[in-house]
């Protein structure tokens, strides 16, 4: 995977988390399909994702159907947050797309470094400021971008991440059918550059 991590993300320094949780944390290697989370079970773990990358994954409500909600690359931070300050019941499934490598802090560390003096007392509110914007910045795509605009951004983020999902799985986090992710390809292989629907 090509991300890489960035202490400044929208103005946001979380310099301080990625050191914390490569001198504190403990490296764990996860195996493709193996699961960081499992929702509906207490969370356990926040980590600095060093290698590989993982997908948030939940089920639908009528349909069982597996619905891609998230990732987390390499130089992101991974977990369930701010679950995974209390134990509280995951609210999403993280499995590792591939072979993947986590510098992983459980929840007692993590609330001790918050306690530990002002600076990482603000630093809880600032992970939830990153938090909130990404999402933000999610839901906004949404409205505000079509579905051809929404695969760049992707492939733009993670060049490498058609190789590690199914078309399905796109779509899934696209919140598009499959069949619209099959004439995007189309179309960027034979030269149209015309845009689709956002709601295709």
């Amino acid at each position: 995977m090509e991300q890489k991590f960035n202490a400044h993300v929208h103005g946001i320094d979380l310099g301080l988390l990625h050191d914390f949780c490569e001198r504190e944390g403990k490296c764990v290697e996860y195996k493709k399909g193996e699961l960081m989370e499992r929702e509906g079970e207490p969370t356990r773990w926040f980590g600095f994702v060093a290698d590989g990358c993982f997908k948030y994954v939940t089920q639908g409500i009528s349909d069982g159907r597996e619905h891609i909600t998230w990732f987390s690359f390499e130089g992101e931070f991974v977990g369930d947050y701010p679950h995974c300050l209390y134990g509280k019941p995951s609210q999403t499934t993280i499995e590792a797309m591939v072979s993947s490598r986590v510098h992983q802090v459980n929840d007692e560390q993590m609330m001790q470094l918050f306690r530990q003096n002002m600076q990482t007392m603000e630093l809880r509110g600032i992970i939830a400021e990153h938090l909130l914007s990404q999402a933000r910045a999610r839901y906004l795509d949404f409205h505000r971008t079509t579905a051809r605009e929404r695969y760049d951004l992707l492939l733009r983020r993670c060049p490498g991440i058609v190789e590690h999902l199914s078309l399905n799985a796109i779509a899934s986090f696209l919140n598009i059918t499959p069949k619209t992710i099959s004439q995007i390809r189309r179309d960027i292989t034979f030269g149209d550059k015309s845009t689709l629907s956002p709601f295709t």
